[in-house]
């Protein structure tokens, strides 16, 4: 029986912006959006959409914040409220307004390697950076409390958290989580964490948002989610904003200086029928990248022992460490595009330290991702012959 993800979607016609950073001959496994067809009832909702016709500016849907609502209450146990939720047009816009309307002046901490965008954040906000890098182990990537303690110590006035983590595939324990949330009570600093992969945990993991430990911690938290990684629907721009405080609630607002914008009409429109209807579509795509990750790690053990993988915990993304390819030039990601027309995620992209690791995207078929990491077993086997 034919897997719907299994399924070959032409998109070198659909403005992808995945598909068309590469040549056409490069297999592009890097941006973070899916290479699958979103749920019917998200396409339905959308094409009734448009069959009315107008096309005005929306106000913020309460269909889809109560969908939100009851989303993260079913699905992580969190209970929050309607007006505890604000629209926004992406996560990116979220956490530029939080370090806006909290740092104050006072440093940013944000955790690396991170998520590209999170790099201009603190200039945005014309505050200084510190960094808090996780830690390689042989258990796989561990956060660095004492660390992060001493950065907080410094005066911090946001910290900027993803969870499950972008590009390790982490995803934290309740004892982490209450370790980082009990260091920023004490040092008065605002939390915003990035959850838009919260919906993305494999089996035997479970994740938490922050602000669901205590209402203490609630109080101090902007969390953001969205379901455009969950149900590919990236482009429809449209996500959310949980702040328990009213008085954070209204600083997050206050702090668009008119550049932000608001969510769209038909970005809404997917994003209630993404979180009302899309869980049996989910329930299918969890294993079926569950077992695209055990494919990817399996086969680089086993193929290209030269490159360091643990097994990502959430998130369709795996973070490789190609150091001991030992590669001219130093960029794996240059190499695989050149050598064997796979297309990645530069990991110095990632933060200073990274220069020797890419990030792939295996939501993906099957088949391309078998392609792909067939592409990199010659491209490397070409290099150690000459070698």
């Amino acid at each position: 029986m034919n897997n719907q993800f299994d399924n070959i979607i032409n998109r070198q016609d659909s403005d992808s912006i995945k598909w068309h950073f590469f040549d056409p001959d490069v297999l592009p496994l890097w941006v973070a959006d899916m290479d699958f067809i979103s749920p019917q009832p998200v396409i339905e909702a959308l094409q009734n959409r448009v069959r009315h016709g107008v096309f005005g500016y929306p106000v913020d849907s309460k269909g889809l914040i109560g969908a939100a609502v009851d989303w993260v209450k079913n699905r992580h146990g969190w209970l929050i409220t309607p007006e505890q939720v604000v629209i926004i047009p992406s996560l990116v816009a979220g956490f530029n307004l939080a370090a806006r309307a909290f740092c104050n002046g006072r440093p940013l901490i944000m955790q690396t390697p991170a998520y590209p965008p999170f790099f201009q954040v603190a200039a945005h906000a014309g505050v200084e950076r510190v960094l808090n890098v996780i830690q390689s182990s042989a258990n796989g990537y561990e956060l660095d409390l004492d660390d992060f303690e001493k950065s907080a110590s410094r005066g911090a006035g946001v910290f900027l958290l993803c969870n499950p983590h972008n590009p390790t595939g982490r995803v934290f324990s309740r004892d982490e989580l209450e370790r980082l949330a009990q260091i920023c009570l004490a040092y008065h600093i605002t939390i915003c964490s990035d959850e838009i992969h919260s919906d993305l945990v494999y089996p035997g993991q479970k994740h938490i948002p922050i602000a669901s430990l205590s209402p203490e911690i609630a109080e101090s938290t902007v969390t953001l989610i969205a379901p455009s990684k969950t149900f590919n629907i990236a482009g429809l721009c449209t996500a959310l904003a949980i702040i328990p405080s009213a008085e954070k609630r209204k600083q997050f607002l206050e702090a668009d200086p008119g550049l932000i914008g608001h969510a769209n009409v038909l970005g809404q429109t997917a994003a209630e029928a993404a979180y009302r209807h899309g869980q049996p579509w989910l329930d299918e795509l969890i294993p079926y990248l569950e077992a695209n990750r055990n494919y990817l790690v399996d086969f680089i053990r086993r193929e290209l022992p030269e490159i360091s993988v643990f097994s990502p915990q959430g998130t369709y993304l795996a973070w490789l460490n190609c150091q001991g390819l030992d590669l001219p030039g130093g960029n794996p990601a240059q190499f695989f595009k050149t050598k064997a027309k796979v297309g990645f995620n530069y990991g110095g992209d990632f933060g200073p330290g990274f220069e020797q690791y890419v990030r792939i995207n295996f939501g993906c078929p099957r088949s391309v991702l078998v392609e792909s990491l067939n592409r990199m077993k010659l491209g490397i086997g070409q290099k150690r012959i000459n070698k």
